[in-house]
């Protein structure tokens, strides 16, 4: 099922690239976070977040010669993803060895964000972890677009659903170290760039929890998420979250995550429908239901919590 994710965008400001001569001019997007951006907080949103180590300082990437920090700047100038992957490309060929690359690949993946187009995403986004692996920003790409575009008949399913699920564990892995982080960006700032990525790899792991019918694991990983993006909570995660719950037959619980998915869903979404149908459903089935085994089906025929006619409680679908 297709669904998709917030858009990452530009949060942190660009990384600096610098030259031999010492020229500092505008980078390229490097550090990012989704687009809608929670207030900032002091507070870690998960034990990944406080148990990892301290990045090192961070260091800007730098061009060994003006050929090559020319190169760079005539790819980073152009707007269209199209040729800024280009670009990149004939960079990387020309520069192998360039402290710079993957700055163009990660401006070329978000351009095809913002454009809703994850192929392209995924081909720029793997690209630049090929270059470092535990960048959680094209890891984060990576892994939502990957279960964005997988389909239930696509013979490479499962290949794509664990180069999902290693991608978005990575990004949680390394969320400490791995980011990087211009130098005098505000704490707070930093940590809502984290909390965001973390909440959508949990919630990216949850998703492929439900495609495989594992649905405690989907519960864990959907807490987990809205956990991390409770400066803003998003209904959507809410709503995912509900829908496990369901799946296992805790309706009351369900019904708890339902109402906060349509107290923050917005007026005359996908997600707000969503969620009253969801509530109606839970409110019946919390009043009548026996005490639930964990692990059961919900009734086949209830009232769906996806876009399309019941047959088992599923992901909702997201607008595209």
């Amino acid at each position: 099922m297709r669904f998709r994710l917030a858009i990452i965008a530009l949060m942190l400001g660009p990384a600096m690239a610098s030259a031999q001569s010492g020229g500092t001019p505008p980078g390229t997007p490097h550090s990012t976070a989704p687009a809608q951006t929670p207030q900032a907080s002091t507070q870690p949103a998960t034990a990944q977040a406080t148990a990892a180590p301290t990045a090192p300082a961070y260091r800007p990437p730098q061009a060994k010669t003006q050929e090559e920090f020319k190169a760079y700047k005539a790819g980073a100038a152009l707007t269209d993803p199209n040729q800024v992957l280009a670009a990149a490309d004939q960079f990387a060929e020309k520069f192998p060895d360039s402290e710079l690359k993957e700055l163009l690949y990660v401006q070329a993946m978000n351009g095809f964000a913002q454009q809703n187009n994850p192929q392209k995403e995924i081909e720029a986004g793997r690209k630049a972890t090929a270059i470092d692996p535990h960048d959680p920003n094209p890891l984060i790409h990576v892994a939502s677009a990957l279960v964005e575009t997988t389909h239930e008949n696509d013979l490479d399913k499962e290949q794509r659903y664990a180069e999902a699920a290693k991608d978005a564990q990575a990004a949680i892995d390394n969320i400490n170290t791995g980011l990087h982080v211009p130098p005098n960006v505000p704490e707070a700032k930093v940590q809502a760039v984290k909390n965001n990525i973390l909440a959508l790899a949990y919630e990216t792991l949850g998703v492929i929890d439900m495609q495989k019918q594992n649905f405690s694991a989907a519960e864990a990983n959907f807490q987990k998420a809205a956990d991390a993006s409770k400066a803003e909570p998003m209904a959507r995660i809410y709503l995912r979250l509900s829908v496990a719950q369901d799946n296992e037959g805790k309706y009351a619980e369900a019904l708890i995550n339902a109402n906060k998915a349509l107290q923050y869903s917005q007026e005359g979404s996908v997600e707000q429908t969503l969620a009253k149908q969801q509530q109606r459903r839970l409110q019946e089935l919390a009043g009548k239901a026996e005490p639930s085994v964990p692990g059961t089906t919900p009734p086949a025929g209830a009232a769906p919590a996806t876009a399309s006619p019941p047959q088992t409680q599923q992901q909702p679908q997201q607008p595209h």
